[in-house]
């Protein structure tokens, strides 16, 4: 039951910041035994992901380290919310796209990344429903981003060391002076 309306949703979870160490921790894949745990940690992370306000949130970054991630590339329109459970990537495009993206583990901070362009992702469904979605744009960028997180990678890894160590000195300022306030 994906729900959006902030009234249903539940409480949300504190985001992890870098450097967090288990932002770089490898998820494990979610089993059967899992089950009532996706079944409440799904809501909070929609909740989590609305209010703070991002389009995709992945398990690692409130802590659980099940392979899990939630998407809503459309939040102020027509919502769209998509949870993806063991999301895989199984196709991509050879064709590279470069755009900015941020992360909420990263608060305020930007940078251009290139990625393929388009994704084919396999994955699970709340019900265990084994199923499969093709994104380009902004919905390819973001499922690339949040499976990312599954695997301890953030977007950071992508740039050079110049960039990313300048973006997280300035993370590492920032963070230090709301801190102090």
């Amino acid at each position: 039951m994906l729900v959006t309306d902030a009234e249903t949703l539940p409480k949300p979870l504190p985001i992890l910041i870098v450097p967090d160490p288990t932002l770089r921790k490898t998820a494990r894949a979610v089993t059967p035994a899992d089950a009532e745990a996706v079944r409440s940690l799904i809501p909070a992370m929609f909740s989590t992901m609305y209010k703070a306000p991002g389009i995709g949130l992945a398990a690692p970054q409130v802590g659980s380290l099940l392979r899990v991630i939630v998407i809503d590339i459309a939040p102020d329109k027509t919502p769209s919310p998509i949870a993806l459970v063991n999301p895989e990537v199984v196709a991509k495009s050879d064709e590279l796209a470069t755009r900015e993206e941020g992360c909420l583990s990263l608060p305020d901070q930007y940078a251009e990344v290139t990625r393929p362009a388009r994704v084919k992702v396999r994955y699970q469904d709340e019900q265990g429903i084994k199923r499969e979605i093709e994104g380009d744009g902004l919905l390819a960028a973001c499922l690339q981003h949040e499976i990312d997180h599954l695997n301890g990678v953030l977007f950071v890894d992508y740039l050079s060391s110049l960039k990313r160590n300048m973006l997280l000195r300035k993370l590492a300022k920032d963070q230090k002076e709301r801190r102090g306030r």
